[in-house]
């Protein structure tokens, strides 16, 4: 049996070998293909494999298929063989139209438009094109001529299928102009554009091909690897669209790398909760893997957690273009916080293709937070104290402030203070003309009733000295113990008439107090010497040489009014 089938076998290996001697130039399909598969290889070598790649590298190997088709038909004069090589690429050009619209849209970045229902709807015209060319009814796609594939008569169907090509052709294109006016990375535009100049140069090719090698065949000589030169061309603008303008998928190959690694725990699922995406940082929080349901409420019923939990739920299901947060704990008094985290996932169009869970370890934040509320709470705590102590002082500071001014036993301004007062009183009453008075009194025989009825009578006659004189001023004025029971009164706006008044009146009124000193009764008067200052004319250089010149010419006065017989007021000038 094997013997005889010798003689056939060494008949076909001769008839190749005769084949392949004289083919002479149609080697062109061969040597495309060689191109194209080097091609092939070499985006496998250098590029990792991403989503976009595997369909680019499907859509890279249809495009093989058919100059190695071109080529085998050419091995042999077998019919049979013949048409299986041609099928063959006629079913790679039946596919190639829309390998090229799914590879535009994972080029554009709109590959999550491509459910399972849509990609039957978009391959099935090419399916039903490739169908009628394998069957080829009555010879309706394609004939051979003297029982030889090498020359063909095309048929209508062959037509439909040209223009089903053409068709997808000019969808990616459209798709290729709208997605070059969206995008705003110059980068992604280099990109696009370069995959578009191939998408043209295939196109124009292929035109072409149709146009010598079909229309054409029976005027001019057949050229041949026009369609075959095209595919290289164009293969060679995506390949330099990867290498010069990044590689497709370098983002979501980023991305994925990231979240891979990230210790928040990240579950992307689709509209319908189906897990399409679950990182590593998931695991310890939900046993979950892609194509599982995520169903929130099974995995929040064991859950300790903090907040409106029917709420959330509430709008988890029914609000799910809503960002939403919640808070747990894994395990009772365990210590561990878990944040939740809840985004939807929008196309342009705002239509909801999904949504990320996150899951955020709070923990040590937790910790923090309570933490830094217990210091804060001390603090609060110690601020009150410091307020405290800090009134205290401020009390204590005015108490301070007041002994510094005044009077102890009195409760009169001091002589420091007087004195202050009176160097600024005078620069002001000499720029306004402001007319004013100055009173310098002491209590008569005060050293005979120090020794007569002891110092503290003495106090009590000095208090209540001042106090009668202090109830006859008015708010403006300043009563001033001078030294010992030596007293200062500054009136200002009080002209000679009015100090002059006041002063009797003052003196009379001091003469009718009696002071208590055990069985007897002080009685108390006082000399006073006034100077009266119009202010009018008056010009001050030094306002201190000026102070101690009227207190000179008031104590002047004073002296006078005691030499005079005392209990009595004296005018100074």
């Amino acid at each position: 049996m094997v013997e005889s089938n010798m003689p056939g076998r060494n008949l076909i290996l001769k008839s190749f070998c005769e084949k392949v001697n004289a083919l002479g130039i149609h080697w062109t399909d061969l040597y495309l293909f060689i191109m194209l598969f080097i091609l092939f290889v070499s985006v496998i070598a250098v590029n990792r494999i991403t989503m976009t790649h595997k369909v680019y590298l499907a859509f890279h190997f249809i495009m093989m298929l058919w100059p190695l088709g071109h080529f085998a038909i050419k091995l042999t004069d077998f019919p049979d063989v013949q048409l299986f090589f041609i099928n063959l690429s006629f079913v790679a050009l039946g596919m190639l139209g829309p390998g090229w619209l799914f590879f535009v849209f994972f080029l554009t970045n709109r590959s999550i438009q491509l459910k399972w229902s849509r990609i039957a709807l978009y391959i099935s015209p090419a399916v039903l094109c490739v169908a009628a060319a394998l069957w080829n009814p009555d010879r309706l796609f394609m004939s051979s001529v003297r029982d030889n594939y090498m020359d063909r008569l095309y048929g209508p169907l062959f037509w439909v299928l040209v223009l089903v090509q053409f068709a997808y052709l000019f969808i990616a294109m459209m798709n290729m102009f709208h997605a070059l006016k969206t995008v705003n990375s110059v980068n992604q535009k280099k990109q696009l554009a370069t995959a578009l100049i191939g998408m043209f140069v295939l196109t124009g090719f292929g035109l072409l091909d149709v146009l010598v090698n079909v229309l054409l065949s029976e005027w001019i000589p057949i050229i041949p690897g026009l369609l075959s030169s095209g595919i290289l061309l164009s293969d060679l603008c995506f390949v330099f669209a990867i290498y010069r303008y990044g590689v497709f998928d370098i983002l979501s190959m980023a991305q994925r790398d990231i979240i891979e690694h990230m210790t928040t725990g990240v579950i992307v699922v689709d509209e319908n909760d189906k897990v399409l995406e679950v990182n590593r940082g998931a695991t310890p929080l939900v046993q979950v893997t892609k194509g599982d349901t995520f169903e929130m409420e099974k995995f929040l019923a064991p859950l300790q957690v903090q907040g409106e939990v029917y709420e959330f739920l509430y709008r988890y299901n029914h609000h799910p273009y809503e960002r939403l947060q919640m808070e747990f704990s894994l395990q009772e008094n365990s210590g561990r916080h878990v944040s939740i985290q809840i985004s939807p996932v929008l196309d342009n169009r705002r239509t909801l293709l999904g949504r990320i869970i996150t899951f955020h370890d709070v923990s040590e934040l937790r910790k923090l937070v309570v933490e830094m509320n217990r210091k804060n709470e001390a603090l609060h705590e110690r601020n009150l104290e410091l307020i405290s102590i800090q009134e205290e002082l401020f009390r204590v500071n005015q108490k301070l402030e007041q002994m510094a001014v005044t009077d102890g036993l009195t409760g009169c301004y001091n002589r420091r203070y007087l004195m202050q007062q009176l160097e600024h009183e005078v620069l002001l009453n000499m720029r306004y003309q402001i007319p004013f008075a100055i009173f310098l009194f002491d209590i008569d025989h005060f050293k005979q009733i120090n020794d007569k009825y002891g110092h503290l009578v003495g106090d009590e006659v000095i208090r209540s000295t001042a106090n009668i004189v202090r109830s006859m001023l008015r708010r403006t004025d300043i009563l001033a113990r001078y030294g010992g029971e030596e007293f200062t009164v500054y009136l200002p706006h009080t002209n000679r008439e009015q100090s002059e008044l006041l002063a009797e009146k003052i003196m009379l009124a001091v003469g009718e107090n009696l002071v208590d000193a055990g069985l007897d009764k002080v009685h108390i008067t006082i000399s006073m010497g006034v100077l009266s200052e119009s202010s009018e004319n008056l010009k001050i250089n030094d306002p201190k040489e000026y102070l101690r010149e009227v207190f000179a010419s008031a104590d002047s006065a004073l002296y006078k009014a005691k030499n005079g017989g005392r209990n009595r007021v004296v005018m100074a000038r």
